[in-house]
């Protein structure tokens, strides 16, 4: 099964209609500066190239300089404003020339003014548009340029800061996200804790009957009211064998089987399962005398080369909504409360087989279909007077 990841996908800014994008590059850099004013000047129509223009605060205008004025590039003194230009273009592209062409249609008495020029665009530059912009800014003198693109904006709206923005023009919030993840994680832990203590610990290999139950399955117990039960339950009678990384393990069938001596090549009987389990109310009825003489004639293996397959199915305790450890009348063992899919059941991390032998001691090994041999047969030989069953 494919393990799903959850990511956010490339934010759209091409989707915003162009003052809508004007103004979330304003709102963004509120506090890029110390700002005297910050004007929208796109909205206003005629804007000389200005989609928006700010003053920002340079030095201390109540200072009194005695010796000498301080001069940035532009002849501005200490204390009197510098003028910063920002374009915005909601773009899917931009070529280096078609930059060039933006800057220059910028109004060349306005551009003897400036300090600052920062153009933002919905797109992503390349490195020789990024030469472009900065020999270009040189060569009007352009004390400070920034070129944002969508890289930019979005490692800006990303930050906690700006969270209220990303909310606001799109949708998403990562702090809500955060506290939803957080909120999650303590339900799984939890549910985790509440596994250990009524089922067994992690370090543990357990056999615990346990009933699995879709809470939305109001027939319960009453297996009758339910079309084809034994293919398509909405409760089952399984062991739970242990935990994983990610949630719990259940034994959903074992078969004899024969494993060779390197524990490599294999078979099993698959129509018989013999796992049953007794205290099962709902368990279907077993052929008892085919059982009989296939452990008769597994019985007769060597003993390095008898074995059970077992098929082992995973559920995460995330998809656990509750753990009843007193059960009721019906079934005194533990209920698990997870909902059933129609296809897969309660198992939605996986599957997996193993063959497990006892001499001397378990051992476990893959059952890899691969190494698959036949070796049963496909009728079992009667058992003699004298053979004991």
């Amino acid at each position: 099964m494919a393990i799903v990841t959850k990511t956010i996908n490339p934010i759209h800014f091409e989707d915003l209609e162009p003052h809508r994008f004007e103004d979330l590059v304003r709102q963004l850099i509120y506090d890029y500066r110390e700002w005297r004013s910050l004007e929208a000047t796109g909205r206003q129509g005629a804007d000389d190239g200005f989609d928006a223009r700010g003053w920002e605060i340079y030095g201390d205008d109540t200072d009194s300089i005695e010796d000498e004025e301080v001069v940035d590039l532009t002849g501005r003194t200490m204390g009197e404003d510098r003028i910063w230009l920002i374009q915005c273009k909601r773009e899917k592209s931009i070529s280096p020339k078609k930059l060039i062409s933006y800057l220059d249609r910028i109004d060349k008495d306005e551009l003897s003014k400036l300090y600052g020029l920062i153009f933002v665009a919905a797109c992503d530059f390349s490195k020789k548009s990024r030469d472009e912009f900065r020999r270009w800014c040189r060569e009007n003198r352009i004390c400070e340029a920034q070129l944002w693109g969508r890289a930019e904006l979005e490692d800006m709206l990303f930050q906690p800061k700006y969270d209220h923005l990303l909310f606001a023009y799109f949708g998403i919030s990562l702090q809500i996200r955060k506290r939803s993840t957080k909120t999650k994680l303590r339900s799984t832990l939890a549910i985790k804790r509440q596994a250990i203590r009524h089922l067994g610990d992690v370090a543990r290999y357990s056999h615990e009957l346990v009933l699995l139950r879709d809470p939305d399955a109001h027939e319960y117990p009453y297996s009758g009211e339910i079309n084809d039960f034994d293919a398509r339950p909405k409760w089952r009678v399984y062991d739970f064998i242990g935990h994983y990384h990610s949630g719990l393990k259940f034994l959903i069938r074992s078969h004899f089987a024969y494993i060779d001596d390197e524990g490599i090549k294999w078979d099993c009987d698959e129509n018989l399962r013999i796992n049953r389990h007794y205290d099962d109310p709902w368990a279907k009825e077993e052929n008892h005398e085919i059982e009989m003489k296939a452990r008769h004639f597994w019985n007769k293996l060597p003993d390095k080369n008898r074995a059970t397959l077992e098929v082992i199915r995973l559920i995460p305790y995330d998809d656990i909504l509750a753990i009843d450890e007193h059960g009721d009348e019906y079934f005194h063992h533990p209920h698990i409360y997870v909902r059933f899919d129609p296809k897969y059941g309660p198992f939605n991390g996986g599957v997996y087989g193993q063959l497990v032998t006892y001499n001397p001691t378990r051992k476990s090994y893959p059952a890899n279909r691969e190494n698959q041999i036949e070796y049963f047969p496909s009728a079992y030989p009667e058992i003699e007077n004298n053979e004991e069953p």
